[in-house]
């Protein structure tokens, strides 16, 4: 039925006005035909979310949609709760028969239902985040985006690494106790890049640190982060931080009474005696340019990656009543070497594999370590540095 909507819509529509677009509630197409963006002032765009706003994770997205379609003038519409299944594509292909111009889809799974959308519709925009196929599809109406969020996992961590060196300051841990615990989802790059950098972070200040990980198999599962939080502690980690959506992890801290940096937002209003900071991605920006880009007819670039400078890469406000002192000023000291490239976050000389240093490592046939430093985010937008380093204990990987 729903095909049928849509090759009765495209019928219709050039009967009635020469130049609609096929797929969607489009208007008069700019000159060079192989751009297939509208140049509408009334743009629709759709929304398809994993989980709803009680995920952490999603509720980031949430916000910034909002937010941005606000801002510019055009209508927002959302589904939420779509698994990464055929089911995503199913609310795609709804939210083009809605007239929608541009569709967002916000977890790494979704990708491919979202490029066999993309196939069916090709006057409509989607774009997606975290995904990894854009560069190498051949569909000018498939886009994937990012941030280098590791810049900001990394002042996170040397957040984390600050508190360390207070607690070891006073006697609370000895050096060698200066164990960190991370809650992961999945073993997927995104995850192994985030955790990797802001163990980083906090070895650029607390040289003695290590850390173990333990992953959930589930992007939102708050008994099961809870649960991964309260393994940790009980194997000793003293500060504890995520990449999982719910707040299972920084809750169990709170109850435990150890330090907590989460992510995608601050948890001090729950846990006000062991939320530190927050690193998260601000969305606006590339929202605001991804509907820019259809409303004045130009290409969305296939792999678009915001870092701090842009706004994309932000930090909660510091939770000074858990944080060491001198936290802020570290982070704007370390934010500036950041920007100047004094400091790199996957500097080659502060990590080891198996006790060798990394000389060499081809992500798709690509050479990426240069000028001293793995570059995250030269090849696409989405994070693929998954070396496992030293200093860093998986407990499982089942994931």
């Amino acid at each position: 039925m729903k095909k049928l909507t849509r090759i009765l819509a495209i019928i219709l529509s050039l009967a009635l006005v020469f130049g609609l677009a096929a797929c969607g509630n489009q208007s008069e197409k700019p000159d060079n035909e192989e751009s297939n963006l509208p140049v509408a002032s009334d743009l629709k765009v759709g929304f398809i979310y994993l989980h709803d706003e009680n995920s952490t994770y999603d509720n980031n997205f949430i916000k910034a949609a909002k937010a941005a379609c606000e801002a510019l003038g055009v209508e927002y519409v959302a589904k939420v709760n779509i698994p990464e299944s055929a089911e995503c594509k199913e609310a795609a292909l709804d939210l083009v028969d809605s007239g929608c111009d541009i569709i967002f889809a916000d977890s790494f799974g979704h990708e491919p239902y979202i490029i066999e959308a993309a196939k069916e519709c090709p006057e409509v925009q989607f774009c997606h985040a975290t995904g990894t196929n854009a560069h190498i599809v051949d569909l000018p109406n498939f886009h994937n985006a990012f941030a280098s969020i590791y810049e900001g996992r990394y002042l996170a961590g040397v957040a984390a690494g600050l508190k360390l060196n207070e607690m070891i300051e006073a006697g609370k841990i000895t050096a060698e106790e200066a164990k960190m615990g991370y809650v992961g989802a999945w073993t997927y790059a995104e995850v192994v890049s985030g955790y990797t950098s802001f163990y980083l972070g906090a070895k650029s200040v607390c040289p003695s640190v290590t850390m173990e990980v333990q992953f959930t198999g589930s992007w939102y599962d708050e008994m099961a982060e809870k649960e991964a939080a309260e393994l940790l502690i009980n194997n000793k980690c003293v500060l504890i931080s995520q990449h999982a959506d719910s707040w299972g992890a920084p809750t169990a801290c709170e109850t435990a009474g150890v330090p907590n940096v989460s992510y995608n937002g601050s948890t001090v209003s729950a846990c006000p005696q062991t939320f530190i900071i927050s690193s998260r991605i601000n969305w606006e920006p590339y929202f605001k340019y991804m509907i820019e880009s259809v409303k004045n007819g130009t290409e969305i670039v296939d792999d678009w990656c915001g870092g701090i400078d842009e706004g994309s890469v932000e930090l909660s406000e510091i939770n000074t009543q858990a944080a060491a002192a001198g936290t802020a000023e570290k982070i704007e000291e370390v934010k500036k070497g950041l920007a100047d490239g004094t400091i790199k976050v996957f500097d080659s000389n502060t990590f080891t594999v198996n006790g060798e240093a990394v000389t060499s490592y081809l992500v798709e046939d690509t050479e990426v370590i240069k000028d001293g430093q793995f570059s995250e985010s030269d090849i696409r937008s989405a994070p693929y540095f998954d070396l496992k380093i030293d200093g860093i204990k998986l407990l499982n990987e089942a994931y």
